[in-house]
């Protein structure tokens, strides 16, 4: 069974000196940020569960990876509740403001505005919805009181927070993308903080102190939401208080796609990530992956041109479904998968990947169909994941979309407001143009793995489109490769858009790089990602064993992650 030589390859022990891996028996955490793993790994070790864990770790996180999540953030959690054997998904996901219209980024001569114009305007800030599925997750899920998940984010932002070098990195890259605001935090005096360095966030404690004692509604109605109407509107932003207030988390059933014995849950759709990865697995199951060397050019062959076919699929059919009829059933129906994977040959890459037609394998009305201009989603995000003794799993990805976000932080309140909007597509006449009160889409994929109805993996990454690429290759690299998951996240990875531009990790060998090139890949004229300060993705994961309940967790590299869980049973 493969489920059983997965575990066989685990490296069980003690947390490594590095952090980035841990194993046991009675919970697990693992984030980007050691600091917010250790407020997870604390909750569980107190007797709350995955649900608390998770809200403490999204609060942790608003302190020490502020340049990528907070207050002012989206997201995505994918939740599996072990008493009810029930599996479901929270959509926290950015609104437009309902005065938007689907001429948002176009400019008086009706051309496209630039990425990095639009990208740091009000006019791109979305409702922001983390706040509101963090609520939403404590009511249907927590056990602990507020006060005590918040505090320590709390603490953190009161009492200093120790600079990384991804911090330094990231302020020094980004800089022209910060407002005035930003700029005090991130530069006091003009100078750009330092690895090393101690940052006090005074004004974003006061706004977690705000919500700690007032609650979640602070931000939707109350002292906080009156601030970030004001700091859009002062800068001609078109959000309003009544955005803030009709704003409503949507709780569903996931997308289920199954992969050899397992199966999976996904975000759906106004997630694109979820149905990717799904559709991307269906696509490469009959190849049988696990013949190949993890390096072997084969391999990232296949990989490259589902990648294409699949985000052909993507920009064509998916948006949000209370704007836009979707074919699910179709894209996924296994006569349209076969037609797909019938483009797919060894001899030359595909000239075009084209949309299909999913539609023939599915009753409903077809929208207008244009071939639409994609997104630039922003390259971070942050993931996040906890596992508890009793077996509950939590999976969120949240982002306030390309670092800093707009750049625009909430005077007095210290958290930065996100650029989501531009996830649609700014051209206007597709399925993801923008309208008011609409969710663009996104490529988050928190994602929960089961076998025989248990769930063994939790796995995501940050990375706009990337995402994709990261979750579905470590995730092949457990379930085909039965690598040690450390290993698996560390494995080189690759990622290429539909337009066929290149993203390569150091570590792909040579030799199939030259064969990539012979047969229509530029490999050589992509973007190299040197591992020693980036990665394609950052992925956090977790494995369950179902027969034994002993976890694995582990952080990606090089951000400053790190996987933690109780040594002993929590008192509870």
């Amino acid at each position: 069974m493969g489920l059983d030589k997965i575990f066989q390859n685990q490296k069980s022990g003690k947390r490594e000196a590095h952090q980035q891996t841990a194993s046991g028996s009675y919970g697990m955490a693992a984030s980007a940020s050691a600091e917010a793993t250790k407020a997870g790994e604390q909750v569980l070790r107190d007797g709350g569960n995955a649900a608390d864990a998770l809200i403490a770790m999204q609060f942790a996180l608003t302190s020490t990876e502020g340049i990528n999540t907070g207050i002012g953030a989206s997201g995505f959690l994918t939740y599996y509740d072990s008493e009810q054997s029930e599996t479901k998904v929270m959509n926290g996901h950015s609104k437009a403001p309902a005065a938007v219209t689907s001429d948002l980024f176009l400019d008086e001569d009706r051309n496209v505005i630039p990425f990095d114009e639009r990208s740091t305007s009000p006019q791109a800030i979305g409702v922001p919805g983390i706040m509101k599925l963090m609520e939403t997750a404590h009511k249907r899920y927590g056990t602990m009181p507020l006060d005590r998940l918040i505090d320590p984010a709390i603490k953190l932002a009161e009492k200093g927070y120790r600079v990384n070098a991804l911090w330094e990195r990231t302020i020094e890259q980004f800089r022209y993308r910060m407002g005035e605001e930003a700029r005090k935090v991130f530069m006091p005096n003009g100078n750009p903080l330092k690895e090393g360095d101690t940052v006090k966030q005074p004004d974003l404690a006061n706004a977690l102190k705000i919500i700690r004692d007032k609650g979640f509604e602070s931000v939707y109605e109350g002292e906080i939401a009156d601030a970030i109407v004001a700091a859009v509107q002062d800068l001609g932003g078109q959000m309003t208080k009544k955005d803030l207030l009709d704003y409503q988390v949507i709780v569903e059933e996931p997308l289920w796609s199954g992969y050899r014995e397992f199966n999976f849950a996904f975000p759906v759709p106004p997630d694109g990530g979820g149905f990717a990865v799904a559709q991307l697995l269906k696509l490469l199951e009959p190849f049988n992956i696990d013949q190949y060397d993890p390096r072997a050019w084969e391999k990232y062959f296949l990989l490259a041109e589902a990648m294409r076919l699949t985000q052909s699929d993507l920009a064509a059919y998916i948006g949000d479904p209370d704007f836009v009829s979707i074919p699910l059933e179709g894209l996924l129906h296994p006569d349209y998968l076969e037609e797909r994977q019938s483009l797919i040959n060894f001899k030359y890459r595909s000239e075009r990947m084209e949309f299909g037609d999913p539609w023939k394998y599915q009753d409903g009305k077809p929208n207008r169909l244009i071939r639409q201009e994609s997104a630039e989603q922003g390259m971070e995000t942050t993931h996040f994941t906890a596992v508890d003794c009793w077996g509950n799993v939590a999976a969120c990805t949240s982002s306030i979309e390309r670092m800093f976000g707009t750049g625009i932080m909430v005077p007095g309140y210290g958290f930065l407001l996100n650029n989501d909007l531009t996830d649609f597509s700014p051209k206007p006449g597709g399925a993801n143009e923008p309208d008011g009160s609409k969710r663009p889409v996104s490529s988050k994929s928190p994602t929960i793995g089961f076998h025989d109805g248990k769930p063994f993996f939790t796995l995501g990454s940050p990375g706009g489109f990337t995402i994709i690429a990261s979750v579905l290759q470590v995730l092949l690299n457990v379930v085909d490769h039965k690598m040690d998951l450390k290993e698996a996240i560390a494995e080189p990875r690759i990622y290429i858009s539909a337009d066929l531009s290149v993203q390569w990790e150091d570590g792909i060998a040579e030799a199939a790089k030259e064969k990539l090139n012979s047969i229509g890949y530029k490999v050589d004229t992509g973007y190299k990602v040197k591992t020693s300060d980036s990665r394609i993705g950052d992925v956090q994961a977790i494995l369950i064993n179902p027969s034994t309940g002993y976890m694995y967790g582990a952080a990606d590299s090089p951000r400053p992650g790190m996987a933690g869980g109780p040594e002993e049973l929590p008192k509870k």
